[in-house]
């Protein structure tokens, strides 16, 4: 592709033809803000919404948005000439007019874009103040998501990602004018439509027009009380993100901190929801080889994701044969704290025990409240917290993280191998099951433990692999939207593939939408993976197969692999969602 010669602000540059000002600039360092554009180099992404105007610039005698304008050849553009910089203050002047004056209580307070800009741009009082203010009703019908379109600049990023990357297809422009609002089909609550939860919307949101629902609450009730001890298990992603809410650099590893700040907070028992990862890849793995042995139901489909497996209850229930029965590491856990840990060491009863999950996704506050994990009138998970929700616990407590001394996860439940630990990356579920697998198919270790072709962010990641002269056709993917590419080819009989492990935030469970903000900045998702491996390279134990306390698990209770106690406690089943539009229907 040809290379473009223009100046910005004096500066020369030479960039593709097809790139726009505002990515220009940045290549001499020139900030041009922005609340719309959502520019994603590493899942090959670039919108073209340009909805905003915030960044509009001078080029010779006009302005024009430089995220929606191409460069061209001599180019001359002024990104703070007086015109520019007067229309730039308007604008956000005329979206603070219409927007809510709580900002000390809102929830993105101090991480809002829309202040930020507010603050750079020296506004200081707005000149708008006598002109009708839009409204709608909250929407807080899900477990996972609240909508407020009253914080809603109409910037379009949830929509660009619900339609375009995710292909959920859910948030959309309705309306015109004044009462124009990005919303549902026929405006209906989200739990009425194939949301799937994933939150993706809410990651990119520059403001606090969504957001997770919050359930801090409940768990400091939880924490009040002295009846039930209440044990606390947490994700593997969480530990290299949550130092990003305390300063420290994205990909900091916060195991040890994190662990004593749970105790700090009072938990009885911290627990580490990587022993159920492992615990998943012992369940996953023989499913696998069982289903490759008989050529049943292949490819097999992992199933940790809520958010993926709720996109497949609503779009693919055709295809639900292929998931794999696996409940997800946090479903699996609970019940194993619930039935082992309270009930055979600590003399309790299954639900005389509270047990909350730290999680970097919101899909899992829905995922604990399916009625199909959990018995007798209880949930096997009680409460589901985001990494945002326990940082801002850990903040109202008064801890400092970063002066914490380490501590380590409570016996039995908290040791792990480095294969859980890459669960948070998009590839590791599909490479921690194969390095079990090829034990369960050789009887003999993997060669390398290093499976380097599913790693990394493209979207969809494919090889083949050679296991006692069996070809192994092997994909990883992320992000819904790739997703549903493998699904068409699936459904249309085209799928060449054994095994698929498919991770609905772009990036994997690092990139959820519970995780600290990355507005779009995958380099702070690429360092929280690089994290991940980091743990995973440095552990004395890398197989979940030679987890002591996964062995122990299986000799004193759950018996064999796959076996009747296993699947009742750590399978599931799942369920044809494709009424939706019926649903619609019902409730207009």
């Amino acid at each position: 592709m040809s290379l473009v010669n223009l100046t910005i602000n004096g500066k020369a540059v030479s960039v593709p033809s097809d790139t726009k000002i505002l990515e220009a600039a940045k290549q001499v360092n020139i900030k041009i803000p922005s609340l719309c554009h959502l520019h994603i180099d590493d899942i090959n992404f670039n919108n073209n919404c340009a909805s905003c105007r915030v960044c509009m610039v001078s080029v010779g005698r006009k302005l024009v948005p430089a995220c929606g304008t191409l460069v061209k050849e001599g180019m001359v553009v002024n990104t703070n000439s007086p015109e520019a910089l007067k229309y730039r203050k308007d604008i956000v002047e005329l979206m603070l007019s219409d927007h809510p004056k709580d900002c000390l209580s809102c929830i993105k307070n101090g991480k809002c874009e829309l202040q930020d800009i507010a603050a750079e741009l020296g506004i200081r009082k707005i000149r708008f103040n006598d002109g009708e203010q839009s409204y709608s009703p909250l929407d807080a019908s899900t477990k996972s998501i609240i909508k407020d379109h009253s914080k809603c600049i109409l910037c379009r990023r949830c929509e660009t990602m619900c339609n375009d990357i995710q292909t959920v297809g859910v948030l959309s422009g309705i309306n015109r004018g004044f009462n124009t609002e990005v919303s549902t089909f026929f405006g209906v609550d989200l739990i009425n439509t194939n949301c799937t939860f994933c939150g993706q919307c809410i990651s990119v949101c520059p403001t606090g027009a969504l957001s997770e629902k919050d359930n801090t609450s409940e768990v400091w009730n939880a924490l009040s009380q002295k009846e039930k001890p209440i044990m606390v298990q947490t994700a593997p992603a969480v530990r290299v993100a949550l130092g990003e809410e305390f300063g420290l650099e994205p990909g900091s590893i916060s195991t040890g901190k994190m662990v004593a700040a749970l105790k700090a907070l009072g938990f009885d028992y911290v627990f580490d929801t990587n022993f159920a990862a492992d615990l998943t890849i012992m369940e996953e793995a023989n499913e696998f080889v069982n289903r490759f042995i008989k050529g049943e139901n292949l490819p097999i489909l992992t199933s940790c994701c809520p958010a993926w497996v709720n996109f497949m209850e609503h779009d693919y229930p055709d295809l639900l044969p292929h998931l794999s029965t696996c409940k997800s590491p946090q479903s699996m856990f609970s019940p194993i704290a619930r039935h082992y840990f309270a009930e055979k060491i600590l003399n309790k009863k299954p639900d005389e025990v509270v047990i909350v999950s730290i999680m970097p996704c919101v899909a899992k506050k829905y995922e604990v409240s399916r009625e199909e994990l959990g018995e007798n009138g209880y949930l096997d998970t009680d409460i589901s917290l985001t990494t945002r929700e326990l940082a801002r616990m850990i903040k109202e407590a008064g801890i400092n993280l970063a002066n914490l001394e380490e501590a380590e996860f409570d016996s039995p439940l908290g040791y792990s191998t480095g294969a859980a630990d890459i669960f948070g990356a998009t590839g590791g579920v599909l490479e921690a099951a194969l390095r079990t697998a090829y034990h369960d198919i050789t009887m003999e270790e993997a060669p390398s433990l290093d499976f380097t072709v599913v790693r990394g962010m493209d979207g969809i990641k494919e090889a083949s692999l050679e296991i006692a002269g069996n070809t192994i056709n092997i994909a990883a993917a992320s992000s819904l939207g790739n997703a549903r590419k493998l699904m068409d080819e699936l459904r249309a009989g085209n799928c060449k593939y054994h095994i698929i492990e498919i991770m609905a935030c772009p990036g994997g469970c690092v990139a959820g939408a519970g995780q600290p903000y990355h507005g779009g900045n995958y380099d702070k998702v690429k360092a929280r993976t690089n994290a991940l491996y980091e743990i995973d390279s440095t552990k004395p134990n890398r197989l979940s197969h030679h987890n002591p306390d996964i062995i122990k698990l299986y000799n004193d209770f759950l018996g064999e692999r796959g076996g009747h106690i296993a699947h009742s406690l750590l399978h599931t089943q799942y369920y044809d969602k494709s009424d939706v539009f019926d649903k619609i229907d019902n409730n207009l």
